[in-house]
């Protein structure tokens, strides 16, 4: 087992170690930049794809939900709601959508049409765009415009959760016709808008209510992050910090930190056809060998909440499940069953992100499984490296987070035995013809209280099978300096807080 008051000890140090860190790196003691019109947001890596037909990283689609208005927006539960558009279903497999008043101005000053939401939609549909959404929307047959205002959607099967699925970006119908550069210089309708790229880690941006200008800036090392905050050179952090870097954060009055329940759920991720992982006990063996709530209390100083499936018991699907019961014991009894003991002992690959605190986290889980008998060798890569060989299924073991899943389509997609990679994201090779046939059923259902029964039926055979072992949800952090007000943090960490966040001046000065 991890030790406890070993653990605390180098927590201990770290704290102390912090702000001498920070202070040789010059964040402590200096003197802050001094304020400028621009607002700054610091991140640990920069968008990659500003096409929310092709952008599948988590800070890409952030940015482009600032960037692109949508048909269809999901609540606080996963349920859909109007976006751009309201809609009818008049029959099984015809919906009809129509655009209100707001959003439907391009940021070069042409008017959102019917028009442009069909040819976006068509876009996603034609293989030749190479869109990760088509998969999920291949069940449309047709769309049309009819008229400025009106969008009909014909699909080949009923799915009475169709509206959720819109929530991609418009794009503008001329531009997709004339192969304009989305990726690099987007062009949408929604409240911010595209300013200038001028590297890899520097996205410009401006909010159209207001002209205010935004930087987001990328810092992958997080202290350094922090010490961009101190100095005032950042303005805004939001999450990719280690608990000690917030606990330290709390500490100084140059900043306010806050903190919220998250959703994004972080999971182990097992190659079904590995030998070893693809054993149904050597997984639960894992499972049993982790003690969720010695990770959560010690390394993630309680900013995480256990987690048994992907969706959390808030969600229109949550079910009432337990994660995998801390049992060195029977993490023990499974290995025997398997074949696996002193003699014979079972060596394991993980493959982790370079980040420091992944890493941490990985030497605790090598830990926890070394106390039952399990040799675990951490093998760590930059980020495209890593995620690389994820998507290629070369592992038998990682560690990631699903992030910014709202709504269940994400069950066939990463568990459909038709969704091997490159047709989904089924990177393990999981195949169960019971999750196979839960999943199509519950697209066909009507009734969306008979369609969340059959959703938490399949949560509840992933943690019979463990193709992931599901881990916790983390916490959502936001920690700005003292003048920075009007931030919302939502539960899935988007960034549409920046709508009204702003700089608040103190009596008597002006706005630089």
């Amino acid at each position: 087992m991890w030790d406890t008051r070993a653990s605390l000890s180098v927590l201990a140090a770290l704290r102390l170690a912090l702000p001498c860190v920070l202070l040789i790196l010059g964040g402590c003691g200096g003197p802050a930049a001094p304020p400028d019109a621009v607002l700054r947001l610091g991140l640990a890596s920069g968008p990659r794809n500003l096409d929310p037909r092709l952008a599948t990283d988590a800070v890409s689609e952030r940015v482009n939900r600032l960037l692109y208005a949508r048909l269809v927006e999901l609540d606080e539960r996963g349920l859909p709601q109007p976006g751009l558009a309201t809609w009818k279903q008049l029959t099984p497999t015809h919906y009809r959508f129509t655009l209100g008043t707001a959003g439907r101005t391009f940021a070069g000053g042409s008017r959102l049409v019917a028009d442009d939401v069909v040819a976006t939609f068509e876009s996603i549909l034609d293989p030749a765009t190479g869109s990760p959404h088509r998969a999920v929307l291949g069940l449309i047959d047709t769309v049309a415009s009819d008229g400025p205002d009106r969008i009909d959607f014909w699909l080949a099967t009923p799915d009475p959760l169709f509206p959720a699925y819109l929530g991609i970006g418009i794009l503008p119908a001329a531009g997709i016709a004339a192969g304009h550069p989305f990726q690099r210089a987007p062009l949408g309708s929604g409240p911010f808008r595209f300013v200038a790229w001028p590297e890899p880690g520097r996205l410009r941006l401006a909010r159209r209510a207001d002209g205010q200008a935004f930087e987001l800036v990328a810092v992958r090392d997080p202290s350094v992050r922090v010490m961009k905050l101190l100095r005032g050179e950042i303005d805004m952090l939001q999450n990719d910090l280690s608990p000690e870097l917030v606990g330290f954060l709390r500490g100084r009055d140059e900043v306010r930190v806050r903190r919220r329940d998250g959703v994004n759920f972080s999971y182990l991720g097992f190659n079904l056809e590995d030998p070893a992982t693809g054993r149904l006990a050597v997984r639960e063996a894992i499972a049993f060998a982790i003690d969720r709530n010695a990770v959560i209390r010690y390394l993630f100083q309680g900013a995480a909440r256990p987690a048994a499936a992907i969706f959390p018991p808030e969600h229109w699907v949550g079910a009432d499940l337990r994660p995998p019961a801390y049992d060195p014991a029977a993490a023990r009894a499974r290995l025997a069953a398997a074949g696996f003991g002193p003699g014979h002992p079972l060596r394991l690959v993980y493959k982790s992100s370079s980040d420091p605190f992944r890493l941490r986290l990985a030497a605790v889980l090598q830990a926890q499984l070394a106390a039952v008998g399990i040799e675990l060798e951490i093998r760590s890569y930059d980020w495209g490296t890593f995620f690389g060989d994820v998507q290629a299924g070369r592992f038998q073991l990682y560690g990631l987070t699903w992030v910014g899943v709202r709504i269940p389509d994400i069950f066939r997609y990463a568990f459909h035995s038709a969704s091997l990679p490159p047709d989904g994201a089924n990177r393990g090779r999981y195949r169960s013809m019971r999750v196979d046939d839960l999943i199509e059923r519950a697209r066909r259902e009507p009734d969306l209280a008979v369609q969340a029964d059959l959703y938490r039926a399949i949560q509840r055979q992933l943690l019979a099978d463990l193709p992931y072992i599901p881990l916790w949800y983390e916490d959502q952090v936001f920690v700005a300096r003292r003048d920075i007000r009007g931030y919302r943090l939502a539960a899935d960490g988007n960034f549409d807080g920046l709508a009204r966040v702003e700089r608040r001046v103190a009596p008597g000065a002006t706005k630089p």
